[in-house]
């Protein structure tokens, strides 16, 4: 029999098998096809199922990314305002901060990766420090805002709302605060302090308000600088409850970021500052009603520094619309001051060295944004605290800038009615095409960032928690301090450290320089820097 006949079954079974086999490939592969977006479609319904019903650990419980690393709820080493309590349907208690309740909106969702790290090995460590008599509304949001940015500690000088003990307990529970108020012990053991017995800050004495903080804000800085040695911190600010760091230029929206990348040989850094202005919108026609500047307000008008000169000189007059200067008050800035040996401050928006002329470098990007004149309140609670005659003679003694001065003679003299027409036209920017153009030119900007991020934290429960988990009472020596700071803070401090000032006398100055083993030549007695306008039209010319 030939051979081709013997193989023709062989090569017939041959063939039907490969075919069985390609055909069984192709339907497995499309199977597989078929099967896998349909399994992930299930995985991730399952996944948002979980999370809508509460399975995904939600950013404000204990265990999620909120907490520093290490943390344990038994240590209460979790971020403040992160408690369990969060979630509890339970009614928050009464408090003088309504507006930081729990929003029913969904929470900022960035703040799932955001971590607060406050383990010893954060670098550079830093803190504010700021004299304040603020209520928990503003001191909460500016306080929470900065730990976002990387502040670890805040040395609070406390007198007035901010020292009541509704306030002092809650922010005395809370990690990295300090607080120190404004009694009789402080205000003696200051007059015997380094720069109450220099003469770079005489000039500012025995002037009522604004002089007279402007002083207390100074001396509150000598002491901050050596509670920041002793509590390692690597940079200080001075910054008001109204003020907010906008770290512009970093590689990260981060104040520790942008420090870190400062050179080794740079002493400080000059953040210039951004003045909020109000505006008119469609849905509110006048925005005198402002009640929370941080959540309500994102126009800003830049600083002269980052602004060309000829866009800054040729829209002077569009940009002022008839109010005194550039600014409504002051436009130089504050500053950041590496913590070093023989720092102090030289005023409250600069610092210097008393052994040698820092290294100090302006930002391009990064500046603070003043939240001045926001509220339409901020009228009157400028008058209220400052007993000068209305006369432009007698404010000049009260206020250093003349947007100031014009704003308390008007608070002073005028009805509600009269003061409300004067804050439209001077504070509320209400007319569309010139906003516009200054937005065109840069003048103004607009800011969100700050806005979304407090607004975040309050929908997060982080400021009603934080209240919430406060101790019920102070202890008998902070409450009996807290008493003694109200009752003498407005009418007793003036008095007794112009009264002490008086004492003093050349020769208890000579004394005091002695004692501190000072060389005349080794001491700079470089003026205080007071807050300044920018240049104006004349600076031009």
């Amino acid at each position: 029999m030939p051979s081709h006949h013997l193989h023709a079954p062989l090569r017939s079974s041959t063939a039907t098998t490969a075919t069985i086999s390609t055909q069984s490939f192709t339907s497995r592969l499309i199977l597989l096809l078929t099967l896998l977006p349909l399994s992930l479609a299930a995985l991730a319904f399952i996944l948002q199922w979980k999370g809508n019903s509460g399975f995904m650990m939600d950013p404000t419980t204990a265990n999620s990314r909120w907490a520093p690393q290490g943390s344990h709820i038994k240590n209460h080493e979790i971020f403040p305002g992160m408690e369990l309590s969060v979630l509890s349907p339970k009614a928050h208690k009464s408090s003088d901060c309504s507006n930081l309740g729990r929003s029913g909106a969904p929470s900022f969702p960035y703040f799932r990766d955001w971590k607060f790290d406050f383990q010893a090995s954060l670098r550079p460590k830093i803190c504010i420090t700021t004299s304040t008599s603020a209520g928990l509304d503003q001191i909460l949001p500016w306080m929470f805002y900065h730990k976002v940015m990387g502040v670890t500690t805040f040395f609070l000088f406390v007198e007035g709302n901010a020292a009541s003990p509704n306030t002092s307990k809650v922010l005395e529970s809370i990690p990295g605060v300090k607080l120190i108020y404004r009694t009789t012990e402080l205000e003696e053991q200051q007059a015997k302090s380094r720069i109450w017995n220099e003469t770079w800050l005489s000039s500012f004495f025995y002037k009522p308000c604004n002089y007279e903080l402007f002083v207390k804000q100074s001396l509150n800085m000598e002491m901050a600088i050596v509670m920041a040695r002793d509590a390692g911190m690597d940079w200080i600010l001075h910054l008001d409850t109204d003020e907010l760091i906008h770290p512009a230029g970093a590689r990260e929206y981060s104040l520790r970021q942008l420090l870190l990348d400062v050179p080794g040989n740079v002493d400080m850094v000059v953040f210039p500052n951004y003045v909020s202005h109000i505006v008119w919108n469609e849905s509110s026609i006048e925005r005198d009603d402002i009640e929370d500047p941080f959540g309500e307000v994102s126009m800003f008008k830049k600083n002269y520094d980052h602004l060309p000169k000829d866009t800054y000189f040729g829209m002077y007059k569009e940009s002022t619309r008839g109010n005194p200067n550039y600014f409504l008050t002051y436009g130089n800035g504050k500053s950041a001051a590496r913590v070093q040996d023989h720092l102090r401050p030289n005023g409250a928006h600069r610092w210097h060295n008393y052994m040698k002329t820092p290294n100090e470098v302006k930002l391009e990007e990064a500046a603070v944004l003043h939240y001045t004149y926001s509220k339409f309140s901020d009228l009157t609670s400028r008058r209220d605290r400052c007993g000068c005659k209305p006369t432009k003679e007698d404010v000049k003694r009260c206020f250093m800038l003349d947007f100031d001065r014009s704003a308390f003679i008007i608070a002073s003299t005028a009805t509600e009615e009269e003061m409300r027409n004067w804050y439209r036209e001077h504070v509320v920017w209400g007319d569309k095409d010139l906003k516009l153009k200054l937005l065109r030119k840069s003048i103004l900007t607009r800011i969100y960032s700050p806005m979304a991020i407090i607004q975040g934290l309050r929908e997060s429960g982080v400021f009603s928690s934080v209240i919430q988990s406060a101790p019920t009472t102070l202890s008998r020596d902070k409450f009996l301090a807290s008493v003694d700071s109200s009752n003498s803070s407005r009418t007793v401090a003036s008095e007794t450290m112009q009264s002490r000032k008086t004492i003093k006398s050349r020769e208890n100055q000579a004394t005091a320089r002695k004692v501190l083993g000072l060389e005349t030549t080794a001491v700079s007695h470089e003026a205080a820097v007071p807050p300044l306008s920018p240049p104006g039209l004349l600076v031009e010319a």
